[in-house]
C-alpha cells in the first residue's frame, strides 16, 4: 500500500463513515425501502457503496483491509460519497499509495524569506513549525510570550512536547484548557505520519504523546486530518497572568512549514497585555 498499511486506510474510511450523518447525503441513498431502523449515527457500508458507485462487497473489504489498492477514480468517488475535505482527500490518496511518500530531502532548511517574515511581524508572537511540529524558527515576541526556545534542548522545541511534557516550566495553559489544541495536534501529526511514513522519530513521538495524553490519544483515534486555521487558546503568562489568544496557522507555499501567530481581540485585556509584553520584552 505504498508504505502505509491497509489497516490505516480501513480505519480512516470507517471513521469518516461513522462521522457522516445520514441527513448530509441524498435521502434515496440513505433510506432505501424496507431497511431496518438505524441504530448507529453514521452511514451504513452499503449506503457509502451506493453513493460511491462501487459494490458493497468491495467497500466492505476496503474497511476490512482486505481489498486491492483503490484506483484514483475509486478514491475520487469515495471522497465525494464521504464528503471529504481537500485535506482529507489528499490524506486518503496517500493512505492508498497514490501519492509517493515524502522524504527528508523534502523538508530542507528554513528559507531566508521565512526568517524575514518572522521578524517583520514585530510585536506579534510567531514561530515556524515543520511536519513534526518542531519549532524551527521564532521571533523575540514568541520567546517573550512562551519561552526562550534557544535555551531548550532541540528535542524539546516542539509544540506538543511543550504542551504535554513541560507544562508549568513555560507559559502554560490553565487546567483543562489544552484539550482542543492537543487533539488538533494529533490531527496534524496524523497527516504528517502519512506524508512521512518512514520517519522513525515522528513515530516515537506519536507513541509518547499518546501514552502521556488522553486528549492526544483520542484525537489520534479519531483519524481527523482537517486543519484548523484558527484556534482560541488560554495561556497563563508568569508576569501578565491569563491571556486569551487566537492561535492562527498558515501553510507557507512551497515548503513543509507552517507559520503560527498569536493575536488577541482588539481592545481586550489580552490585547493590552500582549502590547505590554512587546513593549517590555518580558
Amino acid at each position: 500500500m505504498g508504505g502505509v498499511s491497509r489497516g490505516e486506510l480501513a480505519d480512516f474510511l470507517r471513521r469518516r463513515r461513522d462521522a457522516l450523518r445520514p441527513d448530509q447525503v441524498a435521502a434515496t441513498a440513505t433510506h432505501p425501502p424496507g431497511r431496518r431502523a438505524r441504530r448507529a449515527p453514521g452511514l451504513r457500508r452499503e449506503e457509502v457503496a451506493a453513493l460511491a458507485g462501487v459494490s458493497v462487497s468491495y467497500y466492505e473489504r476496503l474497511e476490512q483491509a482486505r481489498a486491492p489498492r483503490p484506483s484514483p477514480e475509486v478514491l475520487a468517488t469515495l471522497g465525494t460519497a464521504l464528503r471529504l475535505t481537500a485535506a482529507e482527500r489528499e490524506h486518503l490518496a496517500r493512505l492508498a499509495g497514490q501519492v509517493p511518500p515524502a522524504t527528508d530531502a523534502d523538508r530542507g532548511p528554513v528559507p531566508a524569506h521565512a526568517h524575514r517574515l518572522l521578524h517583520r511581524l514585530g510585536p506579534i508572537p510567531a514561530y515556524l513549525v515543520d511536519g513534526r511540529q518542531d519549532i524551527v524558527a521564532w521571533n523575540s515576541a514568541a520567546a517573550a510570550l512562551i519561552t526562550d526556545f534557544g535555551l531548550l534542548p532541540p528535542e524539546e522545541r516542539n509544540t506538543v512536547t511543550l504542551s504535554i511534557r513541560l507544562g508549568g516550566t513555560v507559559c502554560s495553559a490553565p487546567e483543562g484548557a489544552e484539550g482542543e489544541f492537543t487533539r488538533q495536534s494529533a490531527a496534524q501529526l496524523r497527516a504528517a505520519s502519512t506524508r512521512y511514513p518512514a520517519d522513525r522519530v515522528l513515530g516515537e513521538r506519536i507513541n509518547e504523546f499518546a501514552a502521556r495524553s488522553p486528549d492526544f490519544a483520542a484525537g489520534w483515534r479519531d483519524h481527523d486530518v482537517r486543519p484548523v486555521p484558527t484556534l482560541r487558546k488560554r495561556l497563563r503568562h508568569p508576569r501578565l497572568g491569563e491571556l486569551e489568544l487566537d492561535r492562527q496557522t498558515l501553510l507557507l507555499p512551497g515548503t513543509d512549514l507552517q507559520l503560527v501567530t498569536y493575536t488577541a481581540e482588539p481592545g481586550s485585556p489580552s490585547a493590552t497585555a500582549l502590547a505590554h509584553l512587546g513593549a517590555r520584552g518580558d
